[in-house]
């Protein structure tokens, strides 16, 4: 019997000991990570001299990397210190991580950059094997963090081409040619489309339509949604929207802004532009639901006047769009753009605020003046007579501060969240 009280006295010793080793105060709490929190990053701030860019407009471009878009930091300026990026990189261009992907100015190659102390560093190219591109006229997805998707009309339109490439060292995996029929009446596709993967069904969805020979030729489909295999490319399906409507961008295939986005529930939203009989336009931000291929007929998330031109998904299912109210113009350069928070699932949008009055209309039809990193939402105004400037959205409690301001002289462009290089 002593034995076994000795046996238990020494158990419970043990035990008690281990337990308060491992309920130590010194223990940190075993939280898990955010995985959207990114740790190590800073910012690219695209400007142009004498004119907005976008459009294929020939515009001088500038770069430049900063830390922070606080306010308490001096006006931040180019001179002396940006880079000159128009001569080789386009204004159009792809940003995943801490690189930079494009087809440059060269127009002959796949390219990766960085831009590291305000200056350009290719890191790998590769010239067009068989599928040729042109520059600022395709669509991408990423199929996974190493695997970039480019696709694009091919030469005379007939024809939607598509390339892999390998991010890593930019090798082409495959290429091909889209199996998709020309509808009836039609002789040519959209320059670009709209490419996006939605990994919860591991499916890419092309937006696109085909209209009449020529520049100008006149629409004859509504937008299409092909859905595609990523693994065999091979196309599974290819349906009329129920609106006849085409996509916005559709020339730069979210190159310049952004035009579809996937919500916390894995429904899909693109914005398209429907016009009236005297060519009034009006905006709509349609959806894919989770796990289904085409759009819900009863769904609208953007019911205001004017063109809805680019929507950044924030979390929360919510987003930030950038909006063109036209009866204050509807000129690339005409200052009657402004910013709005979307509730997706409400459906519904108001402009954002500072002190309680909305942020001032914005120039610049093609800009990508929002970026969103852990939980902020960083907007660029660029309005008439005033320098340019930088707000905050705290999407977390719904609050706007006043963020950097820059010099005036410039036309703000974008605002490119990037991964610092580890």
């Amino acid at each position: 019997m002593r034995k076994v009280k000795f046996l238990l006295s020494s158990f419970m010793a043990l035990f008690l000991a281990f337990g308060m080793t491992s309920c130590s105060d010194d223990d940190e709490p075993n939280v898990p990570e955010d995985p959207s929190i990114i740790q190590d990053y800073h910012f690219d701030l695209w400007v142009a001299l004498d004119r907005h860019g976008g459009m294929g407009r020939d515009v001088k471009t500038l770069v430049r990397s900063v830390n922070s878009l606080e306010a308490d930091q001096p006006e931040i300026t180019f001179q002396g210190v940006g880079t000159e990026v128009n001569s080789r990189l386009s204004l159009e261009t792809i940003l995943k991580g801490a690189y930079y992907y494009q087809v440059p100015v060269s127009g002959d190659r796949f390219a990766k950059y960085k831009i590291t102390n305000n200056q350009i560093e290719v890191i790998k190219e590769r010239r067009f094997q068989t599928n040729t591109f042109a520059t600022r006229k395709y669509t991408h997805a990423w199929i996974d963090d190493k695997t970039l998707l480019i696709m694009a009309a091919n030469g005379d339109a007939t024809k939607i081409i598509w390339t892999k490439l390998n991010a890593d060292d930019m090798t082409i995996i495959s290429e091909g040619t889209l199996g998709l029929t020309m509808p009836e009446g039609a002789e040519i596709y959209t320059t670009s489309g709209i490419l996006t993967y939605r990994k919860s069904d591991n499916k890419l969805f092309y937006f696109y339509y085909a209209k009449k020979g020529g520049a100008r030729g006149k629409r004859v489909t509504p937008m299409m949604t092909a859905v595609i295999d990523p693994s065999t490319m091979n196309v599974e399906s290819a349906t009329p929207c129920f609106l006849d409507c085409e996509m916005v961008g559709t020339a730069y295939g979210e190159l310049l802004q952004t035009t579809t986005i996937i919500d916390d529930n894995n429904n899909l939203y693109i914005a398209c532009v429907t016009d009236d009989a005297d060519g009034t336009e009006h905006s709509h931000l349609l959806k894919i639901p989770a796990g289904q291929t085409t759009f819900d007929k009863n769904y609208d998330g953007f019911k205001v006047d004017g063109k809805l031109i680019s929507v950044m998904y924030v979390g929360g299912n919510k987003a930030v769009g950038y909006a063109r109210d036209d009866q204050y113009g509807t000129g690339i350069d005409s200052f009657s753009h402004y910013y709005a928070l979307l509730d997706l699932n409400a459906a519904t949008s108001s402009p954002i605020k500072y002190n309680g009055e909305r942020l001032a209309y914005s120039s610049g039809r093609f800009s990508s003046r929002m970026a969103y990193v852990n939980h902020k939402a960083y907007i660029g105004v660029d309005a008439e007579g005033k320098k340019p400037q930088i707000y905050i959205y705290d999407v977390q409690t719904g609050q706007t501060s006043l963020g950097a301001t820059m010099a005036s002289g410039y036309y703000f462009e974008q605002i490119r969240v990037v991964e610092d290089v580890k």
